[in-house]
């Protein structure tokens, strides 16, 4: 439905989910990745194949499969997939030929290591990324100075660290394989929520805070060194008004977004406008 009444601009995002959500849901976390695969393989036939059809499943079992109205995009509405490092999703989405999305939050660094993984499991299945499979979520706040932005953005920053990152990492045991359990909880130190001192976040670059011309250069920096064609923005984190969020936006689309423009193209623009919206 979705597709149809935005013509076909739906862009889907299949997430495994985080690991305190078995806790709440009582999943049993060794079946996260069985659930979220046959759900994959539901949802794509349901946008694919003409219905009526039947699903027998390991966890899911329909008789009478009958979607309408089917998607508009052909064969299916973009997939990504956004993940924290997990080498079987990196492997699985460069198989498929999906987009791959950061989970935001973490040092500069995560990212860095994490797209270099994810472009070698594409070469690996015989095929260098586009750009357009690879994105970087990041918050970004601007204002008049460096100092401004940080005296507007920070008790909302601190809300948001303190309060609803809280229990965020907690990872049960089977939720992902001991390989990548090792590397996830081994980038820890580097999470948001385990970060105190603005000048650590700003400098890990957790996010681009400051005047225009400061976040500018940054940004354009970050999103070449990590060669993403996808630059998705957070402008409202926590606590902040909409009043900041809306001056926040304005001012990124004057002062950023013809810089990414020029420096990436139409499509690079195109992506960044149309994140350009208040997150919560």
């Amino acid at each position: 439905m979705l597709d149809v009444l935005s013509n076909g601009r739906l862009i889907a995002g299949f997430v495994v989910g985080w690991g305190p959500e078995y806790y709440s849901y009582n999943i049993n976390p060794t079946q996260a990745r069985e659930r979220f695969l046959e759900a994959h393989d539901l949802i794509v036939r349901a946008w694919t194949e003409p219905g009526p059809f039947q699903f027998h499943g390991k966890y899911t079992r329909l008789r009478y499969v009958n979607p309408w109205p089917r998607p508009i995009q052909t064969p299916h509405p973009p997939i990504w997939i956004p993940g924290a490092g997990s080498y079987e999703t990196m492997d699985w989405v460069a198989a498929k030929r999906y987009a791959y999305m950061g989970i935001p939050y973490f040092h500069f660094d995560v990212f860095r290591q994490n797209m270099e993984y994810f472009r070698e499991a594409c070469r690996r299945q015989g095929y260098e990324a586009d750009p357009e499979q690879i994105g970087y979520p990041v918050a970004v706040y601007l204002a008049e100075s460096d100092g401004e932005a940080r005296k507007e953005l920070e008790p909302h920053l601190r809300y948001f660290i303190d309060k609803l990152l809280r229990g965020l990492v907690i990872g049960p045991p089977g939720y992902t394989s001991a390989r990548s359990a090792v590397k996830i909880f081994g980038a820890l130190d580097r999470f948001m929520a385990n970060v105190r001192r603005w000048e650590d976040l700003v400098g890990g670059q957790y996010l681009f805070a400051g005047r225009p011309e400061t976040v500018r250069e940054q940004l354009l920096e970050a999103v070449g060194t990590l060669g993403c064609g996808n630059l998705l923005c957070l402008f409202q984190l926590g606590s902040m008004p909409g009043s900041l969020a809306r001056r926040n936006m304005a001012l990124f689309a004057s002062e950023i977004l013809p810089a990414l423009r020029r420096e990436f193209g139409g499509a690079s623009a195109a992506v960044a406008e149309a994140s350009a919206e208040p997150t919560r």
